[in-house]
């Protein structure tokens, strides 16, 4: 505030000679009247000269604790994913990421729950390609829709799947599988971790492109699946890599051939589906992070920026090698387009496999 100013406030007006000579002519009630307007006047002189008070600068994203929503129980791939990512994204922002799993219904409770948060980007939901892709194609009355409900923000990691089989069965190339099914109808089923899961979509494909029928057995998870593959229930099954390199190592199943269009370094003397006689065969499982829609485009691109980053951290990607996790960090329009190739490739299989959707 001006207090030279303030302080003239209760100083006599100096009035010219002719001026005082009029004002000493006025009543007693019209001097007070004036000098109270004088007074005012003044005073808001002196405020608008007042310092505005600072700008408080917009606090950074997030600004706050952040959640990743898994659609899983902890353990598996899809947690820790998330949980590597998370450590580093805590690092960047100063803030909390608290990994939030919510299992149940294939992973569709916790997707209609993450389509219900706020779209403040304060909740990220972690989802499997299965879940983006084939869900809605085999599910008539979901609670939620992928194009409505969410924003792509980024595809985190692939990671490809293997063909296995139990040591049992005497074959031990696909060209062979192929043979033995085509010579033994009906004998052959092979395993998945749930209706419409990759594994089972995998399987499908086996069947469309090689022209041979091997019986689909679901099962209510990975661990159940593979128990029955173990112990000769099951012949066959397609598996996230992550999910059976030590049963492979160890001599307990038999890799014969990995899923996606080129070999991996942890399984280097397996060849690929393709290379063994069917070309352009690919089933690569894939983990994207999404947001609810109505999320402000900025949040979107600031995360794809910092997940980005965290997945290009030389420790992030040792870790996530070690799972059979490639890194990717895609943009939104890329992990858009590449749900909306994939659910147009599973649509066609679904539909020629004669999959009846669920209700």
């Amino acid at each position: 505030m001006n207090h030279n100013l303030l302080a003239r406030l209760g100083q006599p007006t100096r009035l010219s000679a002719r001026h005082s000579g009029r004002i000493t002519r006025l009543k007693a009630p019209a001097r007070a009247a004036l000098a109270v307007l004088t007074m005012s006047t003044m005073l808001v002189m002196a405020l608008t000269v007042l310092p505005a008070p600072p700008v408080r600068a917009a606090q950074p994203y997030p600004g706050a604790p952040v959640h990743i929503l898994v659609p899983f129980a902890p353990g598996g791939v899809a947690d820790i994913l998330p949980r590597v990512i998370g450590e580093e994204l805590a690092k960047t922002w100063g803030q909390p990421v608290i990994i939030d799993n919510k299992p149940g219904a294939g992973g569709n409770l916790g997707m209609d729950a993450g389509a219900r948060a706020a779209p403040d980007g304060l909740t990220l939901i972690l989802a499997p390609a299965g879940n983006l892709t084939v869900t809605p194609l085999l599910y008539r009355h979901l609670r939620f829709d992928v194009r409505r409900d969410f924003v792509p923000v980024t595809e985190l990691a692939a990671s490809p799947n293997v063909l296995v089989v139990n040591p049992a069965l005497d074959v031990h190339s696909v060209a062979e599988l192929i043979t033995y099914a085509r010579s033994h109808p009906g004998a052959l089923n092979f395993a998945s971790p749930g209706e419409g899961s990759g594994a089972h979509l995998a399987g499908e494909l086996l069947n469309a492109e090689a022209h041979v029928s091997i019986e689909h057995v679901p099962y209510k998870g990975i661990g159940p699946a593979i128990n029955d593959l173990l112990g000769g229930h099951v012949q066959m099954m397609f598996a996230g890599i992550s999910s059976v390199l030590e049963l492979v190592k160890s001599g307990k199943l038999r890799a014969l051939a990995i899923a996606s269009p080129k070999r991996v370094p942890l399984l280097p003397e397996v060849p690929t589906v393709a290379e063994s006689g069917l070309p352009g065969f690919e089933v690569t499982s894939w983990y994207g992070i999404l947001v609810p829609a109505g999320t402000p485009a900025a949040t979107v691109v600031t995360l794809q920026h910092d997940i980005a980053e965290a997945l290009a951290d030389p420790t992030v990607r040792t870790r996530l090698g070690n799972l059979g996790l490639e890194p990717v960090g895609s943009t939104s329009a890329a992990f858009n387009a590449l749900i909306q190739t994939e659910t147009v490739k599973w649509d066609a299989i679904v539909k020629k496999a004669n999959i009846e959707p669920l209700d």
